[in-house]
């Protein structure tokens, strides 16, 4: 028979700002090389952020089981849960706002502005589109289906209930899910427009940029020119799958790199966010049929590119 895996504990930590705790479960120890829950944790989080944080951390009753705050030399018990939250760098607030396109009791669709990430990683922790949602909905099971690029604009489905998460993550995985995009890149009266592009994409861990290789495809868009005014032009993108960086990519490859793109064709130097040249993509439509309900929905994006003139420019 195959060994049975117990569910962990539910937290005895509500979340901050949006955010949850950490969950660690203490491994086996046959050395017995920590003979209490301090040594295991300096050990483990010491040369991050100093033995001496650590210590701090136990005098605050940071570190919670499920039977209430850790003390430090208590002994070390392999299998044990422990909880903790975080100390998170201070943000600056993206000054932008989340529209709510759409939410009932399954699913939040939200108009994601430019410079949000959808989700915490990095350096961008309570300063995410989750996080942000989490607080203002008082959602605190809220969880993205999918991931959207943190310069991209638009459309963003959360799931409002955990359990219902894979349902939706699955029409994704699945591509059942028409995502339509619009972008603003130069017009080129020599672009073979509409095209399907279709060609390897590859992101190395640390590497800025993703590029092109040889060999089989992994991705695929059409790209279509919708109008023309002056020298720029307005493009549907029409995604097929979903690799990092793709759309970017792919016009990039067309000659057409989108405006204002901190990385495509060239990587500019790290600096200061400049919020008043967001990257000129939008995740304008969602369309699919509800996994729970058989709905059909779609949805549109109510955000507009800055870039795109109001009024057409004299030919």
């Amino acid at each position: 028979m195959g060994r049975r895996h117990r569910t962990p504990p539910a937290s005895p930590l509500p979340q901050r700002d949006g955010i949850d705790p950490v969950r660690l479960r203490l491994p086996a120890d046959p050395g017995g090389a920590w003979p209490t829950v301090r040594d295991h944790l300096v050990a483990r989080f010491g040369s991050a952020i100093g033995a001496g944080r650590v210590e701090a951390m136990f005098r605050e009753g940071r570190f919670v089981g499920a039977d209430g705050p850790v003390a430090a030399d208590e002994p070390y018990t392999p299998g044990r849960y422990l909880w903790f939250h975080r100390d998170f760098a201070a943000e600056q607030r993206v000054p932008f706002e989340i529209g709510i396109v759409h939410r009932d009791e399954r699913i939040v669709v939200a108009d994601k502005p430019h410079f949000l990430a959808t989700t915490p990683r990095g350096s961008h922790i309570t300063e995410t589109a989750l996080a942000r949602l989490r607080r203002d909905l008082g959602l605190p099971e809220l969880q993205p289906a999918h991931r959207l690029d943190r310069l991209t604009a638009g459309l963003a489905l959360f799931v409002v209930r955990a359990g219902d998460r894979g349902a939706y993550q699955t029409l994704f995985r699945d591509r059942r899910v028409r995502k339509e995009y619009e972008a603003v890149a130069a017009y080129d009266p020599g672009a073979a427009l509409p095209v399907t592009v279709r060609s390897r994409i590859e992101k190395e861990p640390g590497v800025m940029a993703a590029r092109e290789v040889p060999g089989e495809p992994n991705s695929e868009s059409r790209v279509e020119l919708v109008e023309r005014r002056g020298g720029l032009g307005r493009y549907r993108l029409l995604p097929a799958t979903g690799r990092t960086h793709q759309l970017r990519v792919h016009m990039n490859s067309l000659g057409l790199p989108l405006v204002d793109d901190p990385v495509y064709p060239v990587v500019l130097p790290p600096g200061p966010e400049d919020y008043s040249r967001p990257l000129q993509l939008l995740a304008k439509v969602l369309e699919f049929t509800d996994p729970v309900t058989g709905e059909p929905f779609r949805f549109e994006s109510r955000l507009r590119l800055a870039r795109w003139p109001e009024r057409p420019v004299p030919q």
